[in-house]
Parts: structure tokens; sequence; C-alpha cells
């Protein structure tokens, strides 16, 4: 019965260890974000990012300085 009583006893400390777990865990932390971040970086997702964004600004000006040529003047 002893055995029994231990067990149980136990038991709460180890929910608490494992909600603290669960909880440092989380995604809203700012060290998973700073993580996260380096991994991109590290990863090149970052440059592939900014390359898109480069090639779509790119395309918008094109376009806009083929309007302006369109225009009569």
């Amino acid at each position: 019965m002893t055995e029994l009583k231990q067990i149980f006893f136990r038991w709460p400390l180890i929910g608490v260890l494992l909600a603290f777990l669960a909880f440092s865990g989380c995604e809203g932390t700012e060290t998973r974000e700073k993580v996260d971040d380096t991994v991109k970086e590290l990863s090149g997702q970052k440059n592939l990012k900014r390359m898109d964004q480069m090639k779509k600004d790119i395309t918008d000006i094109n376009k806009q300085q083929a309007d302006r040529l369109k225009e009569p003047q």
C-alpha cells in the first residue's frame, strides 16, 4: 500500500513538470522566435523571400514604366 501512496504522491509533481515543459515550448515565446529567425537566416529562407520580393518589385516597376510609355504625350 505504501508504494501506491508514493505513486499517487508523485503524480502531481510529474504533472507540474509536464505542464512546465509544454508551456516552455510554446510558439509565442521570444526565445523561440529568435531561434526560428536564426534558422531561417542560416538556411537561406530569408534570402529567398527577399529575392522573391525584389522580383515582384521589379515586375511592378517595369509595368509602371510600360504604362508611362503607352500614355500619349
